[in-house]
């Protein structure tokens, strides 16, 4: 007949505290302390590690090479600026790129190459190209200005029949110009604008006319 074995209350107890004990041991162990230029950040040996090649993966891993040193706290010390640090755990803990407006992308890159986090390298990289591109494109366009000599029952219409392209900036009123019956008949400025992708497209033809700066001069003195 089989001998059936019962664990007793403090058996138990101690059974359960044992593996409560293993299972906050195990814990600690998967969280770092980092001190990066005076500046604490925790987190896991998993995030650490995303990385294999990475210096902050052989940081875990206690690579005699890398000669790294602790504070009193435990914490790993790591002469960096902390600024430009958060941006590489985030990255490293959610796998994306956010950069604070404050921090220059170039900053974050030298961290990375740093770091030796080679896929981040590349983002920051493809995102820097991007900028510069469209730093570009903005700077090639250019915003030519023309200006219209109207009247007053001319106003309404020639708007209404800008062609496309053409948008109505502003509009000057700059006295009477002429007497109609018993009616002085106001005369009005008016200035558009389009926007071209460079300078190749610009030609005299979008200029204001002789007429129109004189109107215009008139008008800044106004």
């Amino acid at each position: 007949m089989a001998t059936k074995h019962y664990l007793n209350n403090s058996d138990r107890n101690e059974s359960e505290s044992f593996e409560d004990a293993e299972e906050k041991a195990y814990r600690k162990a998967q969280w770092v302390k980092l001190n990066v230029g005076g500046t604490y950040f925790l987190t896991t040996k998993t995030t650490l590690c995303r990385d294999p090649n990475s210096f902050l993966y052989r940081l875990c891993q206690e690579d005699p090479d890398l000669n790294s040193d602790k504070d009193e706290t435990g914490a790993y010390l790591i002469d960096r600026d902390p600024s430009y640090f958060g941006p590489i755990l985030n990255y490293l803990r959610h796998g994306k790129l956010v950069v604070n407006t404050n921090l220059a992308l170039e900053g974050v890159l030298e961290e990375a190459e740093f770091y030796n986090i080679t896929d981040l390298i590349h983002i920051i990289k493809d995102r820097m190209k991007e900028k510069q591109l469209n730093i570009s494109k903005n700077e090639s366009r250019k915003h030519v200005y023309r200006v219209l000599q109207c009247h007053e029952d001319e106003v309404t219409q020639m708007v209404s029949t800008m062609s496309d392209g053409w948008k109505f900036e502003q509009l000057i009123n700059i006295g009477s110009s002429y007497n109609y019956g018993n009616e002085d008949h106001a005369e009005f400025l008016c200035v558009v604008s389009r926007e071209y992708p460079g300078t190749s497209l610009i030609s005299s033809d979008f200029e204001p006319t002789d007429r129109a700066k004189v109107i215009q001069q008139k008008a800044s003195r106004m």
